[in-house]
């Protein structure tokens, strides 16, 4: 069981991070304990972002001042910049950027608070121009990176960086804080936890959204079905169609109120043609959504190869004798049938060609292509 939280702010969001949690705000209350730059890790879901906001309120607020804490929890606060990517880097003009800013002395709080979300998503290049500000920051700024682990960054960020590391909550722990978020009841709540593999963001998801229930369950389902060249391709093209229609459904919402408030601003009226002047603005803020789409897109591939690593484990698990501690519990049947005619070598070898599939697109390699030559080691249990 894990411990209830402050409901506190700034830390009432924090959930399931007591050790964390407890160094930070030590760290916050006593300067002596204060390091100028952290690293926080754990896996994706694990509250990183949720962390870096509360540690960042509670370093610029004064204690008790829940207007400022509210505004650096809003992202609005002139003493906290964060930097997030949209695209599938980070840029090093806008890494440049931030160290610029990173030297103007507090405003209006206690500290300047520059956080840096996915800082695994930086380059070599990218990272270097990082390192002197953290290696010399001014007297009352404090930075804070966030990455899944320690090893995403490079050994001169580590050893300038103080490191927390998160961990997984347990399922049924996840499953009480869906029911508690959303209301859904508990049997969904936890085929929702089980399934995001103890992924808040994701399992909240699956929880309300009945459509990415159905597009996880199809997709696995089609994995299953693959038997031959002419299958594979069939499936990474399906796989490829349900990650875009996936991406579509989180993002095609938030363009359209990007854009309609860009042209509001610009003082176009809504229906009218977009004058000359400023439809180099909507093309910028078009380009800048269509990288995000494709950030959206290769995230919702790597999640689908999160779903089949999860499965192929429980083929593994089945084959091992461990049948009771299924991830995948509503594909129990088809994953025994396939426990019991392939071989734990075979199994083995299609867990390690998902993940140099990750390490592929990662590496900006077709999201098809890769996807297809994975499949066709599904199918022949043979890397290609």
């Amino acid at each position: 069981m894990i411990a209830a939280t402050p409901a506190a702010l700034p830390w009432g969001e924090v959930w399931g991070q007591d050790d964390a949690l407890g160094q930070l705000q030590a760290a916050a209350s006593d300067p002596a304990q204060l390091a100028h730059a952290w690293l926080i890790t754990g896996p994706a879901g694990s509250g990183r972002s949720t962390l870096a906001a509360a540690f960042a309120a509670a370093l610029i607020a004064e204690p008790g001042d829940e207007a400022a804490m509210r505004q650096v929890l809003a992202g609005t606060h002139p003493d906290l910049t964060t930097l997030r990517t949209e695209g599938v880097i980070i840029s090093i003009k806008d890494a440049r950027a931030l160290v610029e800013r990173s030297y103007f002395s507090p405003s209006l709080g206690r500290y300047r608070v520059m956080v840096v979300e996915d800082a695994d998503r930086m380059v070599e290049r990218t990272s270097n121009v990082l390192l002197k500000a953290l290696e010399e920051p001014p007297e009352r700024t404090v930075w804070v990176l966030c990455a899944p682990s320690e090893a995403d960054l490079l050994p001169t960020i580590r050893s300038r960086v103080r490191t927390l590391r998160l961990h997984e909550p347990d399922v049924a722990d996840v499953a009480r804080l869906i029911v508690a978020r959303t209301g859904v009841d508990a049997a969904l709540a936890e085929q929702s936890a089980r399934l995001a593999q103890r992924h808040i963001g994701m399992a909240v998801r699956l929880a309300t959204d009945e459509g990415a229930r159905a597009r996880r369950d199809e997709t696995l389902r089609a994995v299953l079905a693959v038997r031959g060249v002419g299958t594979a391709v069939e499936t990474a093209a399906r796989i490829v169609q349900l990650a875009t229609e996936d991406a579509k459904a989180l993002t095609a919402e938030r363009d359209e109120a990007e854009r309609a408030s860009l042209l509001r601003t610009l003082g176009v009226a809504p229906g009218a043609a977009v004058p000359p002047a400023v439809r180099g603005q909507l093309s910028a803020l078009e380009d800048e959504q269509k990288r995000r789409a494709t950030r959206s897109l290769r995230d919702g591939i790597d999640r689908v190869l999160t779903d089949l690593e999860s499965m192929f484990r429980d083929v593994l698990m089945v084959q091992f004798g461990r049948g009771d501690d299924l991830i995948n519990r509503e594909l129990g049947d088809q994953i025994g049938a396939l426990a019991a005619v392939w071989t734990p070598q075979r199994t083995l070898t299609v867990l390690d060609q998902i993940s140099a599939t990750r390490t592929n697109l990662q590496g900006n390699a077709a999201p098809a292509l890769a996807l297809e030559s994975m499949l066709v080691t599904v199918a022949s249990g043979r890397t290609p």
